[in-house]
């Protein structure tokens, strides 16, 4: 087969330099055949049969480009190169990131520790840039010690760009995968961006309810029924994260309007990490 498409390519490139010759010469012309129609004769018609359709090697070049990049992809190397910013229940948080490039998508992150404005300490400057072509979202993600089953949220202290970001929180590395059989816990988090403030005015305080966490296995989000077989302990949960997605926590599209379109650029600026906790005597 790749005989005959190579003979086929090289008829066809002749064909176009001299029609005439081989329009000429042809045993199926019985009518000559102008020049500039040259793409109508019966022997081209014949050839074209034959041919790939248009688009397929471009396709065929685009998953093998794919391909590569998930190969290359090297998330231990990411997991090395951990960056130390931020505490959670006095346990520093060591943050590796997490993007589409895992799947062959091409978009980047980058997150470092950055001195705040207000100089009241260092934060995780999670930022980079989001490509929607073959992938759309990045993360960075963190171990964490286990949480008390007192804990029943997280607070956090942020500066956005107006994008809607996500919290997660896991209990391994396969957790939350599609083909895992436990799920991420996720939930959304919208941000301001507040262009004329400086320092404190600057940030926004979210508080995050473990009550508001959905269950989600990578792109797939279950039914309602499935999610009502899940829930959430905190006390089993090693891994939180902070994510920017063309999907919600609920699987639904992230609005152009909170995530963007193409090719474009996302900050977000992580001052505090803190759990919200009750008394024993509360809880019961």
């Amino acid at each position: 087969m790749r005989i005959l498409s190579l003979v086929l390519t090289l008829f066809l490139v002749c064909q176009s330099k001299n029609s005439k010759l081989l329009v000429a010469a042809s045993p199926l012309n019985t009518a000559a055949t102008p020049n500039n129609n040259s793409k109508n004769t019966p022997i081209f018609d014949l050839f074209r049969r034959f041919l790939p359709k248009k688009g397929l090697i471009e396709q065929q070049e685009e998953g093998m480009g794919q391909a590569v990049r998930v190969m290359k992809y090297d998330r231990a190397a990411n997991v090395a190169n951990a960056i130390p910013v931020l505490d959670l229940l006095g346990s520093p948080l060591r943050w590796h990131r997490l993007d589409d490039g895992v799947m062959g998508g091409r978009s980047e992150t980058l997150h470092t520790i950055e001195q705040g404005e207000d100089g009241a300490g260092a934060g995780l400057h999670f930022t980079g840039t989001i490509n929607t072509d073959g992938g759309g979202f990045t993360s960075v993600r963190a171990p964490i010690e286990a949480l008390s089953k007192e804990t029943t949220g997280i607070k956090l202290k942020l500066r956005g760009d107006g994008k809607t970001y996500k919290l997660l929180l896991s209990s391994g590395k396969s957790s939350g995968s599609p083909f895992s059989r436990a799920p991420s816990w996720q939930v959304d988090i919208p941000t301001e961006k507040k262009e004329f403030c400086d320092g404190d005015a600057a940030f926004q305080e979210t508080t995050i309810s473990f009550d508001t966490l959905k269950p989600s296995f990578g792109p797939r989000s279950p039914s309602k029924e499935e999610a009502s077989k899940y829930k959430f302990d905190p006390t089993e949960m090693t891994e939180i994260g902070i994510m920017l997605s063309l999907l919600l926590s609920d699987g639904s599209p992230n609005p152009k309007e909170t995530f963007g379109e193409g090719i474009f650029p996302f900050s977000l600026f992580v001052k505090l990490i803190e759990p919200i906790t009750v008394s024993p005597s509360e809880s019961n």
